[in-house]
């Protein structure tokens, strides 16, 4: 059962939290960020392995990532299962069914986590005296799409090593815009979660990352990674420095 918590009993709202600038806020007037604390009115705590939503429920809310880390996937009738994206702080989950307005993927907590309830009707009521709300909301659905992109584009033309350059490239990216740093950091996910949602065996997974830390690309300690050469990342995906 997903634990709720109700944010009249937290110190923290969208004006003061610590992911403003990388959630629905950001790029908004001062002004009109202070009134988002209306739009926020519970949490929920996760634990790990525990589902925020499953694929089919009804979507009537979506959900600002506190803290932790949420993997999507596709589960299949065999019990077997494609991931479809891994979620960070400060980043919306639950984008991917507001056109059909139903959860298009099960989205599983891969540590324990805390996410904020955004109520999409409190969205519609808001955005009459908020109006980039709707403009932010429209942006991040972009975004999200763009994301979906990448990974069709990576899976079908881009050879092993370069999907795995490309996630970590994406991923440093991602880290930076949090205000971490852009070259050392932990994955949360597996290697198996990471080859599944790249389309790459375990093994091949791991020869890969042996492969990058034996050519002085990265430094790999278990699940602790330091990229040591960013520009030999991007010359393996064909990007310019």
């Amino acid at each position: 059962m997903l634990k709720h918590i109700p944010v009249a009993a937290e110190s923290t709202h969208c004006s003061t939290c610590m992911m403003g600038s990388v959630c629905l806020p950001v790029g908004m007037p001062a002004s009109e960020v202070a009134k988002l604390d209306d739009l926020v009115k519970d949490r929920i705590r996760l634990q790990k392995g525990q589902a925020l939503f499953q694929h089919g429920e009804k979507l009537d809310a979506l959900f600002g990532l506190r803290t932790g880390s949420i993997k999507t996937q596709l589960d299949e009738a065999n019990g077997a299962h494609q991931i479809t994206g891994f979620f960070l702080p400060g980043e919306i989950v639950g984008l991917d069914g507001m056109i059909e307005g139903e959860h298009s993927s099960t989205a599983i907590a891969m540590e324990d986590s805390e996410a904020c309830v955004v109520k999409l009707q409190d969205i519609d009521e808001i955005s009459r005296y908020v109006p980039s709300l709707q403009h932010q909301v429209r942006r991040l659905m972009s975004r999200e799409i763009a994301r979906s992109h990448q990974v069709l584009l990576a899976l079908g033309s881009m050879r092993s090593e370069q999907r795995l350059a490309a996630f970590l490239l994406n991923l440093s990216q991602r880290l930076t815009a949090l205000g971490y740093s852009p070259s050392e950091f932990i994955m949360r996910m597996s290697r198996e979660e990471l080859g599944n949602y790249l389309g790459l065996t375990l093994e091949t997974v791991s020869r890969l990352f042996s492969r990058f830390a034996r050519e002085g690309i990265i430094i790999v300690n278990q699940r602790d990674i330091k990229i040591t050469d960013m520009a030999a990342l991007n010359e393996l995906i064909g990007k310019p420095c």
